[in-house]
């Protein structure tokens, strides 16, 4: 009986975001441990702690999280700090601030405040705080739908960012949700490492964005990577998984990390199990055949 190898979130290989912070392609979303979007299942407390142990010791070194994500008590940035802290020293911990995600007293689900100064200050403090950090690699501005004059703009958030980048409390900058635009907008505006944007291989609205990232040297990170997908691209995804003795969502996260080297994946989950398949996607390898029947 052959023995199926160890997963390892190295086997799909590293990217290096903005110069200096090389990470496995496959990284760890940790929305879910807080039984987040609405009807995901929560893990109890222990298990929580365990996912994102074991998450490291299967290679993994790029954790999504946000002060935001607190539902019912349980926050995502509270357990990343009690299961990992001290931290290993390639972990590169990934966080988001926006109109809904500012300070410490707007915990609460939708409360949105805009993208004023003094409240982008304080999420990116209350990250700090939360992770136990004296500086956050990667924050990641998410654009909210239509934020008004009053609350601010992309031109003037960015510019917050970066004086808070240049005061030393954040290293590198992304945006969020954003459009081609926009994107552009944020290039001139800042130093722009990362996009994270809903993106899967049935959602591919941003085809052209994935492209212009690779080209520039820029991560692209897919929000809901194995959500959101037709009846015939369920259909076609299955067919493919049913070949390589595959899981349907594998089939999913190897697509796209065949899709672009600049695409890094981080896929969430409350569970061991479906940690470590989710994981093992990384060695899995489509074949043109694979590819055109998901094209």
């Amino acid at each position: 009986m052959t023995t199926a190898p160890t997963p390892d979130a190295t086997s799909a290989g590293h990217f290096t975001i903005g110069g200096d912070l090389t990470v496995a392609r496959i990284g760890y979303g940790s929305m879910k441990l807080t039984g987040w979007p609405e009807g995901a299942r929560r893990p109890d407390h222990d298990t929580a702690l365990a996912v994102l142990r074991r998450a490291v010791e299967l290679g993994v070194n790029h954790i999504d999280t946000s002060f935001y994500y607190h539902r019912d008590g349980v926050a995502a940035n509270d357990l990343i700090r009690e299961a990992l802290h001290p931290y290993p020293d390639d972990l590169v911990i990934v966080t988001k601030v926006g109109p809904i995600m500012e300070g410490e007293e707007n915990r609460r689900p939708g409360t949105r405040i805009g993208l004023t100064a003094d409240g982008l200050r304080r999420a990116v403090e209350a990250n700090l705080s939360s992770l136990g950090l004296d500086r956050l690699d990667l924050v990641n501005l998410r654009m909210d739908g239509a934020v008004t004059p009053e609350e601010g703009s992309m031109e003037s958030a960015l510019e917050t960012l970066s004086g808070l980048r240049g005061e030393g409390l954040i290293r590198h900058l992304g945006v969020s949700n954003v459009t081609a635009p926009q994107l552009a907008q944020a290039l001139e505006l800042a130093p722009i490492v990362s996009v994270q944007n809903l993106y899967n291989v049935g959602r591919r609205r941003h085809d052209a964005m994935v492209d212009s990232c690779a080209r520039a040297g820029v991560a692209f990170v897919p929000f809901f990577p194995l959500s959101e997908f037709d009846e015939s691209m369920t259909t076609r995804v299955a067919k493919v998984a049913a070949r390589l003795q595959a899981t349907a969502p594998q089939v999913a996260l190897a697509w796209l990390l065949a899709r672009s080297p600049s695409i890094l994946v981080i896929p969430g989950t409350g569970s061991p199990a479906h940690l470590a398949e989710n994981i093992a996607a990384g060695q899995l390898r489509l074949s043109d055949e694979d590819l055109a029947e998901l094209a």
